[in-house]
């Protein structure tokens, strides 16, 4: 059995997010100085955590923000990310560049809902979600040969490095909430209606445990830029690879890094 986090977080603001307009993959943009400021935010929270992994979407926008986080972080600022092409926002075909209103005018014209549809030449939902399930194996696969082949894990019943005393104190708005007793943590940067997807595969399909009164509208809400995930998985291995056999949802869409950013007009 080998336990570790997943810390999945959005991109900061681009200009095009804060005119919005759709990007998706075919627009490929740098952060906003407000995004830039998200950025800081998000890397000062998470800048005792000792991430031993750290898979980041190779758009630029995720690019960038990975490389805030890197750099503030007490422990990981010469680490290398790895840049993974499966965790790329969802296609949005014709109607990248468009504004969000125009999406919603196709949705309608065909009788669908706006998150449902999909504009010609761009992903569907399942698409994307295959893409995801994709990403997985490849963590498990590499957090299973690189962390449990040299030696056993740290014992499940110690707290993670760099995050114990804030895991004893009071629960709730930590940067550390979840990671008591977890010895490993992958950092995942990636795009809104990538995140929604994921996270939607790992509660619906995955049947993660969920946060005792959370709201499933709080679970799936659109992710703010900058805003944070996590989940608590734990593998085990079999003839075929790895398995993942427990999973459990700490947080969704958490943003309060960012309540001292003030929007650059």
């Amino acid at each position: 059995m080998f336990t570790f986090s997943l810390t999945l977080i959005r991109h900061g603001e681009t200009q095009y997010n804060r005119e919005k307009l759709l990007q998706g993959q075919g627009v490929d943009t740098l952060l906003s100085e407000t995004g830039v400021q998200q950025g800081e935010a998000v890397g000062q929270y998470l800048k005792d955590i000792i991430f031993s992994k750290v898979y980041v979407s190779n758009l630029q926008r995720a690019v960038q923000t990975a490389e805030i986080i890197l750099r503030t972080n007490t422990h990981c600022s010469g680490m290398d990310m790895i840049l993974e092409p499966l965790l790329r926002e969802r296609g949005f075909g014709i109607a990248e560049g468009r504004h969000k209103e125009d999406l919603k005018n196709m949705a309608n014209a065909a009788g669908q809902s706006c998150r449902d549809y999909t504009p010609p030449g761009g992903e569907t939902l399942d698409q994307v979600k295959l893409r995801f399930k994709t990403f997985l194996k490849v963590l498990f696969k590499q957090m299973l040969a690189e962390h449990c082949s040299s030696g056993p894990v740290a014992s499940s019943a110690e707290p993670a490095a760099g995050a114990a005393a804030a895991a004893e104190g009071a629960p709730g708005c930590s940067a550390t909430d979840g990671l008591q007793g977890v010895p490993l943590h992958a950092l995942v940067v990636s795009h809104g209606a990538y995140i929604r997807v994921a996270i939607r595969h790992l509660v619906e399909d995955l049947k993660c445990a969920l946060p005792a009164g959370i709201k499933m509208s709080q679970l799936f809400s659109p992710c703010p830029n900058t805003g944070i995930s996590r989940f608590i998985l734990t593998l085990s291995r079999s003839e075929s690879g790895p398995v993942l056999s427990a999973a459990r949802c700490v947080f969704t869409n958490r943003k309060d890094h960012l309540e001292n950013v003030t929007a650059v007009e």
